[in-house]
């Protein structure tokens, strides 16, 4: 198994490897103190602009982990389920996508 593959189980969970996911937990981790330093800046009135280029720093980075899920996603669960002849993960993929280009 490599470090992308993981396969989705009837109960919708997906098996990720440790080093995935600890890529993940680690990435998710920085983007929560990024937030708590944004909470800080507020709270200490700082500069607007400062502010926003943190904000838009947030969201490159939860881009990211989203990218890495999206990768993983479509490289296993959605590759194993066509194979298996369910065509509508093809739409649950869409509506999905949608959603995070937003």
């Amino acid at each position: 198994m490599n470090e992308h593959d993981q396969c989705c189980s009837s109960e919708r969970a997906t098996h990720r490897s440790d080093k995935i996911k600890s890529n993940l937990v680690s990435r998710l981790n920085r983007v929560e103190g990024q937030i708590r330093g944004i909470r800080g800046m507020v709270e200490k009135d700082v500069y607007c602009d400062d502010i926003l280029n943190q904000i838009a720093a947030v969201q490159s980075a939860l881009n990211a982990v989203g990218k890495i899920l999206l990768e993983g996603h479509m490289k296993s669960c959605v590759m194993e389920r066509i194979q298996q002849g369910d065509s509508e993960v093809i739409d649950e993929l869409l509506k999905t996508m949608n959603k995070l280009m937003k």
